[in-house]
This record gives C-alpha cells, sequence and structure tokens, in this order.
C-alpha cells in the first residue's frame, strides 16, 4: 500500500535501514538509563521526594530497566481505579489515585507515559503551588518546572 511506501521512505530517510542506526539507538538508551539514575540518585541525596504519574506498560518497562524501585519512587498514581490498589509488576511499587499527589506534595513527579507529557502537565499544574517539578524521562531526561 502507499501507507507501507511512504513509512519505508521515512524509516530509509532516518538511517534505520543500516545497521549503524540500531548500534547509536542503544547508546541512547544506555545514555537515557545513566541520566535518569543521576537525576534520581542526585534528588534523594538531596532529601528530595520523587513520585511517578501513570503506569503505563512503557513506563514499568522503563522502571524494570533502569531497577528503579522503591528507594527511588515513593509511588506512582494513575486514574484508572483498577490500577489503583495494586503494584507496578516487578518493580513493587504502590499505585495510588491521582490526588494523593496533593497530599504528599512531592518535589518531583516523573510522568510514566512521556508521550502524552503536555495533557499531564496541564492537569496536575498545581503541584508548582509548592514548587513541584515534572521530569519526563524519554527521549533525554527533562526538568520542567
Amino acid at each position: 500500500t502507499q501507507a507501507l511506501l511512504d513509512l519505508r521512505k521515512t524509516e530509509q530517510a532516518a538511517g534505520f535501514d543500516q545497521i549503524e542506526a540500531y548500534g547509536s539507538f542503544q547508546k541512547r538508551v544506555h545514555q537515557t538509563k545513566r541520566d535518569l539514575l543521576k537525576f534520581l540518585i542526585a534528588a534523594k541525596e538531596a532529601g528530595q521526594s520523587i513520585v511517578g504519574y501513570g503506569a503505563p506498560a512503557k513506563g514499568n518497562t522503563l522502571l524494570n530497566y533502569c531497577g528503579i524501585r522503591e528507594d527511588f519512587l515513593d509511588y506512582t498514581v494513575d486514574r484508572s481505579p483498577h490500577k489503583q490498589g495494586h503494584l507496578l509488576p516487578g518493580t513493587h511499587i504502590p499505585i495510588h489515585a491521582p490526588e494523593k499527589i496533593f497530599e504528599t506534595r512531592p518535589d518531583y513527579v516523573l510522568i510514566l507515559p512521556w508521550n502524552i507529557r503536555e495533557e499531564i502537565v496541564s492537569k496536575m499544574s498545581r503541584i508548582r503551588e509548592w514548587g513541584g517539578k515534572f521530569v519526563v524521562p524519554i527521549p533525554t531526561v527533562e526538568i520542567i518546572p
């Protein structure tokens, strides 16, 4: 189909038809892990609190890959009542309702469904009232005041 041909053109233009593209991808993945862990370690050593927003599969994959557990994330929140009261698989980080963030007033909120970061920043903008900041881990670690 034309859609497939267009997709292949886009992939070729990005270099995805060359093995080198995948080697650099691996390097970027490792760098993202190191950068995220550096941030988390520095924040925790400074006595700051960090929680997650969301419990998506991609976010959980990132947490497991990086070895992030409750020693870095106090908890995560999710709007789905079906996830609340449970633990993230592998990391055992508890999942609460989003209102918990306003009760505990963390210093940082790590956005786990980073593809909808704008929506989350908009909905949770009240964290700025106490100086809270957002952290977006992908494609590079970014702090949003």
